[in-house]
């Protein structure tokens, strides 16, 4: 088989969604798994999430993609006084789930793991980023700071000048369908509010959708 290039949509702390899409795509050790950010917050198990993410570590090429709410998580844990922001978009759960009173009571192993994850990966044919993109400014030179908080709903950006195409999570699909307008996918299919969680293989275009228990779309 081919080397894969896959991504994954926002887990939000859905850790059943995960292990179950992981087991139908059944990353090899050649394969790219992209995970685009917003893997922790609102759902139940933003622990175990982070835990799967680094026992799958070394068994295939892992790019775990900076999201929104791991900045506003390492924001917390960093500047205190910002905790509110974070615990009133679903860092609560969070914490819960580690059973921590506060962010900087959080395995260092793990708040360390995510602040190694990138703003954006490319490819010769695409690129990945938790939000949105300038489609005039070079990738490396993109201000991800800003651009991953950026919502399709706002704004639709125009096919990037690279002309790779844009694979992107965060500006949740509600009614569970990926966004596809050519030059740009959006796989955040909303798995945190009852619908799936997607992973794309950009080579084939399969798409895999389970919903928060582990459950396969159709099945």
């Amino acid at each position: 088989m081919p080397e894969r290039v896959i991504a994954i949509g926002d887990i939000h702390g859905c850790a059943n969604a995960l292990t179950a899409i992981l087991g139908l795509i059944e990353p090899a050790a050649d394969d790219t798994l992209v995970v685009l950010g917003d893997c922790i917050d609102r759902g139940p198990a933003s622990r175990r999430v982070i835990e799967l993410l680094l026992e799958l570590d070394g068994r295939c090429n892992l790019v775990p993609l900076f999201g929104n709410h791991e900045e506003m998580l390492l924001a917390a844990v960093d500047r205190p006084g910002t905790a509110i922001s974070w615990l009133s978009c679903g860092g609560s759960d969070t914490l819960a789930s580690y059973g921590a009173a506060s962010a900087q009571k959080l395995p260092r192993e793990h708040l360390l793991y995510i602040r190694t994850w990138k703003d954006y990966y490319e490819t010769d044919t695409h690129f990945f980023a938790h939000g949105s993109y300038s489609p005039r400014v070079p990738l490396d030179q993109q201000e991800w700071g800003y651009e991953r908080w950026q919502s399709l709903r706002d704004l639709l950006p125009e096919p990037h000048q690279s002309g790779k195409t844009a694979i992107v999570g965060h500006t949740s699909q509600k009614d569970g369908e990926v966004l596809d307008i050519g030059h740009l996918v959006c796989i955040d299919t909303y798995c945190c509010g009852g619908k799936w969680l997607t992973a794309l293989d950009v080579s084939s275009n399969s798409i895999w959708q389970v919903d928060a228990s582990g459950r396969p779309r159709g099945g």
